[in-house]
């Protein structure tokens, strides 16, 4: 008998709509319900993480779904901030980019990010690998309780 799996907190920071749009489709299809929150730039994930401005109520992701091509603050920026701060540093960081640059990649991993995924062009192919970051992220992995 399996154990019901909870559903978790996932703080998407994605500037484009329509990556956003199809993150949200395969949150929407998938099994589990898991609460996606948006926000579109580096300052307001930032924000959101430290709960300020807007975000003050906002709940500490148990998942972060990280762009490197971002306004304000870059994707890296953000990244280094999240890992170098105590309160932060345990949330996974799933860097979910176009880019397929070796310099991106090797970047990502020195500043700790969890896993770096390229995101597919076609439209099923870019659905299926959120699925599959969400499931992995919900049905494998053990992840901390959210504070």
């Amino acid at each position: 008998m399996s154990t019901p799996v909870e559903p978790i907190q996932v703080l998407l920071v994605e500037d484009d709509p329509g990556d956003e749009l199809m993150t949200r489709e395969a949150f929407e299809d998938n099994k589990i319900r898991n609460a996606l929150h948006v926000v579109r730039d580096g300052e307001e994930a930032l924000d959101f993480l430290y709960r300020v401005n807007q975000y003050v109520d906002a709940p500490r992701p148990d998942l972060i779904l990280l762009d490197l091509n971002l306004p304000k603050y870059d994707g890296r920026q953000v990244l280094e901030r999240i890992k170098s701060d105590e309160e932060l540093a345990h949330i996974p960081v799933v860097v979910l980019t176009t880019s397929s640059a070796e310099e991106d990649i090797l970047r990502s991993y020195r500043l700790h990010a969890n896993a770096y995924v390229t995101k597919p062009v076609d439209l099923d192919q870019f659905i299926a690998a959120v699925r599959q970051i969400d499931d992995f992220f919900v049905s494998v992995v053990k992840l901390p309780k959210s504070s």
